[in-house]
């Protein structure tokens, strides 16, 4: 959650500095460096989701009837 919350501010940042007044040599070093921060968040987050899917049990379909199974009852 705190990385989605960091996503939203960032972009609210970027959407903005446009308007925020500064030269044109910071705004492009500010926008150079929200890039960068973008792309730093999405590859972490990518990263998460990768381990995930590698640590989710699988289920193949002729067990599948056993998870249903709950002490005798069906």
């Amino acid at each position: 959650m705190r990385k989605a919350y960091i996503i939203l501010v960032m972009g609210i940042w970027v959407a903005i500095l446009p308007y925020l007044g500064f030269p044109y040599s910071w705004k492009d070093t500010l926008e150079t460096i929200s890039g960068f921060g973008f792309i730093y968040i999405s590859y972490i987050l990518y990263k998460e989701s990768k381990i995930k899917e590698v640590k989710e049990e699988k289920t193949f379909d002729n067990f599948s009837e056993n998870k249903f199974f709950n002490g005798g009852e069906l």
